[in-house]
């Protein structure tokens, strides 16, 4: 059946929602994942563990140095191996023979050069993987090291301003340094944070298949397939067309999977040279050194303001790190442009190359890590001042962007302070250093939370069946978050057919493409997708019934207009299909989008041994219409928990003499465990947002991280008087300073 096709660009808002006049009562209801048990029975199949025939097994092959180049690597050496296949260590010469269309002749070792040490520079192909393995680890490789720059701090003096990214680098308003001499109270602080990494529980792994025609199918673990295939494609030297990415599930990606990595194009050659399909699965060790980190970040804060708390001037000035030559930096100040008014603004990001793990976006790039630095030093302005730190944000909220000058297309801030204080009974909040409970100091603490909102081209098709049952089809993935589910919600609402009805095909890009998950804009934008789908399926079944579609009712499976009743099926014919398409427009000009909340945590500081303890978080969160209360609510607990390690646990280790990462596997990356988490408690408010997209949904998934650590901080410093800013907070920095216990 040839599918219809409604577009939609964001030029106007919407209004008018199908999902507040739809009877099926599917919508923000807490439905469990409709993929539940194909996970809980091990039938969800994740990139390593598709079945295909004539498997091999690579294993990659890691830089020893930090910096430098490979002068030879012996792949005779191993050959020999029992089991060994191939040894592929020429991936540049790969791709050049491979782009000109012809036979690819078998590569020759050429000059590598090292910018980071993990670095992947050869795959070895083997019967079984721990063949491949023992094989990789006895692989000779000479080197020729060069200098390299392994230490953020003796190299901070060589930063330089990267092109502007998702926010701009360097943006400034007014005259701060005006502002700060007249304040009538300033405050002028630096907090620090580490390197991070994703730490998602699948590993990156990729099956490369190539057809007979000559195309490449690749199963993985990618959040975006569609942006990914043109990524692989152009790696090697394909037309986009020709390669396929297979996505169904994936065991979380935080950012790290947003783009292809090495393995995936490791693999697709390895399997070109041999002839046949070949997995690569990284080992925990080289998916820290191999992949992406957060950036470590060295954050200076200057506020001023008025004896009555109003800000007169913010200052985020930012140190970051990437890889020599690399673009994209951590858009530390991203959430200070909209957050809080101040007349006199200064957020700049500065870029210190250095030889370390390449650096790129992880869970709320910017904001994670952004809003430490802005929400502790609000907060050391609210103690100056004299004020309740609450009051002090209410203060300064604002309906209107200071910079853009535009509105914002919603903002429930100050709803959320509100309705936070009063859930966590604030109002019981003490003095630092004042409250014990045996031989605990106890404290609370609060944060803001921003977190932009973004709109991605993508679409989807809607196909009813004659049975009256219905199939969601896109490019998008579920990395965990509910995609699955929340689609099939939303198709339900619209074409009132039962959610176990409507069955998805999801992260394959055989599929209408979209934009996949990141940035927190794959439910409005994905959603969108599939609404205006529907719509159109809606309107085809209202004249299949020869009445308006505003006369039209649909609901458990059955068509009611005119005083009659018609399965949903019977109306459809062999079938109908329709394509959703959802691109953004001048909202996004017209508005600031971006979602709001507040957190609030109550820790326990060990009076004898610095430890802390996170005894209870609440996080208040307005987001535009929650979808599904149950999987937007497992969002924020994911990210409230990200929170508690950032404030307290995660930190990675870099070697200041080659770079390498000292802790980088999962016993020594402390990500936070099931101890370390209380009970977390989640609080949605009730809002709509008509000018970001027809279904009036907003991100959510990272919103949760964001401002959650400083609110752990927050009330450490409320718990034992003690103000740390280099994080994370372990108790060697709190144990020297504590009250005296008695």
């Amino acid at each position: 059946m040839d599918p219809f096709t409604n577009s939609l660009t964001m030029d106007k808002p919407c209004p008018q929602s199908l999902l507040d006049t739809g009877v099926q009562g599917s919508i923000s209801r807490p439905f469990d994942r409709v993929d539940g048990p194909k996970k809980v029975s091990g039938k969800a199949t994740y990139a390593a563990e598709y079945d295909v025939p004539d498997l091999a097994y690579g294993f990659l092959v890691g830089s020893r140095i930090g910096a430098g180049r490979v002068v030879s690597i012996d792949a005779d050496a191993v050959r020999s191996l029992p089991g060994v296949i191939d040894v592929v260590t020429d991936f540049d010469r790969f791709i050049r023979v491979a782009g000109q269309g012809g036979e690819t002749e078998a590569p020759t070792q050429g000059v590598k050069t090292i910018t980071s040490r993990g670095e992947i520079i050869a795959i070895v192909v083997a019967e079984t993987y721990e063949a491949a393995r023992d094989a990789a680890l006895q692989l000779p490789v000479n080197y020729e090291r060069e200098g390299g720059a392994f230490d953020f701090a003796a190299h901070r003096n060589e930063a330089n301003a990267p092109p502007d990214g998702v926010t701009p680098a360097h943006a400034s308003q007014g005259d701060i340094e005006k502002a700060m001499a007249e304040a009538d109270v300033s405050i002028d602080v630096t907090y620090v944070t580490p390197s991070q990494n994703s730490a998602a529980m699948e590993p990156h792994a990729s099956i490369a298949v190539w057809e007979q025609d000559g195309s490449l199918t690749l199963y993985g673990a990618y959040q975006m397939p569609t942006s990914d295939a043109s990524q692989l494609a152009d790696a090697l030297g394909l037309p986009s067309e020709k390669v396929r990415i297979i996505s169904r599930y994936i065991g979380g990606g935080f950012g790290s999977k947003l783009g292809i990595a090495p393995e995936s194009v490791a693999a697709a050659i390895a399997a070109k040279q041999i002839g046949r399909p070949v997995k690569a699965v990284m080992a925990r060790q080289q998916v820290f050194e191999a992949t992406v980190r957060r950036s470590n970040t060295e954050q200076r804060l200057r506020l001023a303001a008025t004896a009555d708390g109003t800000l007169t001037a913010i200052g985020h000035e930012s140190l970051v790190s990437n890889q020599p030559g690399e673009d994209f930096f951590e858009p530390v100040g991203i959430g200070t442009h909209m957050i809080y008014a101040a007349e006199n603004r200064l957020i700049t990001h500065e870029q210190v190359p250095l030889n370390f793990v390449l650096s790129g976006s992880m869970r709320a790039p910017g904001e994670a890590v952004g809003m430490v630095g802005l929400e502790c030093a609000m907060d050391e302005l609210a103690e100056q001042l004299g004020m309740d730190p609450i009051e002090l944000r209410r203060i300064n909220d604002t309906s209107i962007d200071p910079e853009k000058g535009v509105p914002f297309s919603s903002r429930c801030l100050t709803g959320a302070l509100d309705e936070g204080a009063r859930r966590f009974g604030w109002d019981r909040r003490q003095a630092p250093a004042s409250r014990r409970d045996g031989e605990w100091w106890i404290g609370m603490g609060m944060a803001s939370s921003v977190r932009g909102n973004m709109l991605m081209e993508s679409s989807a098709k809607v196909e009813i069946h004659p049975d009256g049952s219905a199939t969601v089809s896109s490019a998008m993935t579920d990395i965990g978050t509910g995609s699955y589910t929340i689609l099939a919600q939303i198709a339900s609402e619209i074409l009132g057919i039962p959610v176990w009805q409507i069955s998805l095909s999801l992260g394959d890009t055989n599929d209408p493409p979209a934009a996949g998950s990141g940035g927190s804009w794959g439910a409005g934008s994905s959603g969108s997708a599939v609404y205006l789908a529907c719509e159109t399926l809606r309107e085809k079944l209202a004249t299949a019934m020869g009445v308006e579609t505003s006369a039209l009712t649909l609901k458990d499976g059955q068509a009611i207009a005119a005083n009659r009743s018609q399965p949903i099926g019977e109306l459809v014919g062999e079938g109908i299909a329709a394509v959703g398409k959802i691109k953004p427009g001048k909202q996004e000009e017209e508005t600031t989008q971006a979602s709001f909340g507040a957190h609030f945590a109550e820790v326990a500081v060990n009076s004898v041994t610095g430890e802390v303890r996170v005894r209870r978080m609440l996080g208040v969160f307005a987001a535009g219409r929650v979808l599904n209360a149950k999987t937007a609510r497992s969002q924020c607990l994911g990210g409230m928990t990200f929170g508690i390690g950032t404030a307290l646990t995660e930190e990675l280790v870099h070697d200041r003499r080659d770079g390498k990462l000292v802790n980088r596997d999962l016993a020594e990356y402390h990500i936070p465990v099931n101890a370390d988490v209380p009970q977390l408690d989640v609080h949605f408010l009730r809002e709509r947002d008509i000018h970001a997209n027809p279904i009036h949904a907003k991100g959510i998934g990272e919103l949760g991280i964001s401002g959650a650590a400083p609110a752990i901080a927050n009330a450490i410093y409320n718990a034992c008087g003690i103000r740390v800013r280099d994080f994370p907070i372990t108790l060697d920095k709190l144990l020297a300073k504590l009250p005296d216990p008695n």
